[in-house]
């Protein structure tokens, strides 16, 4: 007789379902497994075994044949311990055949009979609703993940013994072990947000910020050591619009895949992803023996902060320009191809030279060649990925000291973040028939349908694009940060004004690499 179990097997930040079958017979007594399985699926029937031994279940002299289906589908991770597990004892009779219908069962088991977590169980659980199964029997780690699935009973165990107890309770004593769904979101351990208050002067680059944030265009800061760069950046989460349902459960099952959805809860945050130059390409994008997401896709409805870009290889930057371009990141192996999802605003900072001083010079001690080698560092086509080009000067101390007397500091974020959301709600009724949010994600159509351009404006732009050689890419970019400007300004048309403004944050581009 063949016991039936239903598992799942991750595939990217998606799970696909699993059927682990059972087969116990006479025989030449062994246990064999059968299925593409990788080397850790293989090493489970060792955990299985002395798990099952250690909890005082002997397993008869017999032939025990382990197969995961479909047979096609490589299988990899330790999740299929503990639904192998089931599935055995219900062959040796120990638990109903019956009771293993409509459940799915996932978890890692130690040689005493502990089960550990992993990684994966919330794209696990939304595969298991979406196969109309009700019921998930999880590590007791984990359960919290599962619980913010709505209409499903998620148990969580902590060991062999505890399933097994779960398993041989009738229909109502079971709902007494239904885990409870949390009211915290998950922790990302994030410190308390600066306030834009702090930085001193540059209002020009809170501006382009501000544009940033509402529109959801990547930015690029230039200015020496010591201008606020990094400060303007880290305070930038204070003044992004919240993330909706969607995404939160979009950007959870990303970092459940990575094993780091922790709290019990889903994410509520927009991601902040802020790496040291020193990150491998495989870091950036993700990869490894079982491929994971990587920190491209850990800033996935959020941001990804490179400071100081011009520091990272050359390999790691251009990676960005197909995610950039795609949102998704496609790690290609001999098995399967994987695919995660990266749809992010960059945010990058940098010097103007290798000394920080250029243009200025009295100050500047580089030479043309290193100036040029330096900035050359950013390719062409990841330049032209880049929406709002902000510069950054050094700040006078009289400037310093009149901010002190005054005891104000240019806008802070409170007023930047009630523009941002100004703007938002504009693009929310905008684009409420449109599978997009933001300014930023407009194709060609959705562009010519709400940046109509006429008379001036349009004779305008014709002039730009032919003096400035602009390509369509960068045309279209210059629109769609013209369109968010409008937003910000509560203006329904883009006028000259918001055009203008939107080819100042390429002329600075142009200043530098032109």
């Amino acid at each position: 007789m063949v016991i039936r179990v239903s598992t799942g097997a991750l595939r990217g930040i998606d799970c696909s379902l699993v059927t682990v079958e059972v087969d116990v017979s006479n025989g030449l007594p062994m246990m064999e497994m059968v299925g593409s399985l990788s080397k850790e699926v293989k090493e489970a029937q060792m955990r299985v075994r002395v798990a099952l031994k250690n909890a005082g279940i002997a397993i008869p002299p017999q032939r025990i044949t382990v197969n995961l289906a479909p047979a096609s589908l490589h299988k990899e991770g330790s999740q299929y311990d503990l639904p192998i597990a089931a599935a055995m004892l219900a062959a040796l009779g120990m638990i109903s055949e019956s009771r293993l219908e409509n459940i799915f069962i996932a978890g890692e088991l130690g040689l005493d009979g502990e089960v550990k977590a992993i990684r994966g169980c919330l794209p696990m659980v939304l595969r298991a609703r979406a196969e109309g199964i009700r019921e998930c029997i999880l590590p007791g780690a984990n359960a919290g993940e599962g619980t913010v699935v709505k209409d499903m009973h998620i148990v969580g165990v902590e060991s062999l013994d505890e399933m097994i107890r779960y398993l041989l309770l009738d229909e109502e004593d079971r709902k007494n072990h239904y885990a409870e769904a949390s009211d915290e979101d998950a922790d990302m351990k994030r410190e308390k947000i600066p306030d834009f208050g702090e930085l001193y002067g540059q209002e020009g680059v809170k501006r382009a910020m501000e544009i940033a944030a509402a529109g959801f265009h990547n930015l690029l800061m230039i200015g020496p050591p010591g201008a606020g760069k990094t400060m303007a950046a880290r305070r930038l989460p204070g003044i992004l619009p919240p993330i909706t349902e969607e995404e939160a459960l979009e950007v959870s099952k990303i970092y459940s895949v990575a094993g780091k959805l922790t709290g019990g809860g889903l994410i509520k945050e927009r991601p902040f992803v802020a790496p040291h130059h020193s990150a491998t390409l495989q870091a950036l994008a993700g990869g490894g023996q079982n491929p994971r997401p990587g920190l491209i896709s850990h800033a996935h409805k959020g941001v990804l902060f490179l400071d100081e870009v011009v520091h990272f290889s050359s390999a790691a930057l251009e990676v960005l320009r197909q995610p950039l371009e795609d949102k998704k990141v496609l790690i290609a192996r001999s098995t399967a191809s994987y695919e995660f999802p990266a749809e992010f605003m960059l945010v990058a900072a940098m010097n103007p030279c290798p000394c920080g001083n250029y243009p200025d010079p009295q100050r500047c001690r580089c030479s043309e060649e290193q100036v040029r080698r330096y900035l050359n560092k950013l390719s062409g086509p990841l330049l032209d990925r880049i929406d709002i080009c902000a510069e950054m000067g050094r700040i006078s101390l009289d400037e310093y000291r009149q901010s002190n007397k005054t005891g104000g500091n240019g806008i802070n974020s409170a007023a930047m973040r009630e523009h941002v959301m100004a703007a938002r709600a504009v693009q929310e009724e905008r684009f409420v028939n449109e599978k997009i949010c933001f300014n930023a994600q407009m194709g060609v159509a959705e562009l010519e349908k709400y940046v109509r351009l006429e008379g001036e404006e349009r004779e305008f732009m014709d002039k730009v694009y032919e003096s400035l050689h602009l390509s369509l890419r960068s045309y279209h970019r210059v629109l769609k940060v013209a369109r968010t400007i409008a937003d910000i300004d509560g203006q329904k048309e883009v006028g000259l004004s918001q055009l203008q403004e939107a080819l100042c944050y390429r002329g600075i581009e142009d200043r530098y690499w032109g």
